[in-house]
């Protein structure tokens, strides 16, 4: 059941990442693909550490700052709390702090090659501080609150 939720929020975080845009955009760009995309992507791209945060920052006035920045940070919040709930080989920081990395680099790569978003290495660091926040509730909140049922001889 927990490993079926975790995949369920999977698909839905992938719904909403990549998929976001309505079907007849997606089928657009999926029908006007060409190599050129990855080149074109890679010419969008941000690969400076910091330089969308803080673009967000500056102009927070005129760009929808808050919802990008914050946005990034709370769809990876389930990650951190549903992975070391579903799989106890996840529970240690570090293994979620990977998982997390894998997942948002493989989205940003995948929309990267495919033209379905753009590439930005600061939506893989708040999508981190996301999984980590989820981790800290996992870690001294929800497992508190969810836990095994106790055995009815008394142990466990």
């Amino acid at each position: 059941m927990r490993k079926k939720l975790f995949t369920v929020y999977l698909l839905a975080a992938v719904k909403l990442i990549v998929f976001k845009y309505p079907l007849d955009r997606l089928m657009d760009t999926a029908l006007s693909w060409q190599r050129g995309a990855v080149r074109e992507g890679l010419n969008t791209a941000n690969f400076t550490l910091l330089h969308t945060i803080w673009m967000y920052i500056r102009y927070r006035d005129r760009l929808n700052s808050l919802e990008n920045l914050a946005g990034n940070v709370l769809v990876f919040v389930p990650f951190g709390i549903l992975l070391p709930w579903a799989d106890g080989w996840y529970r240690a920081f570090w293994r979620v702090l990977g998982g997390v990395f894998v997942f948002s680099a493989g989205i940003e790569v995948f929309q990267l090659l495919t033209a379905l978003g753009a590439f930005d290495v600061d939506d893989i660091l708040l999508n981190c501080l996301g999984g980590m926040a989820g981790y800290w509730i996992y870690c001294y909140g929800f497992s508190r609150f969810v836990r095994a049922p106790k055995r009815a001889d008394g142990s466990g």
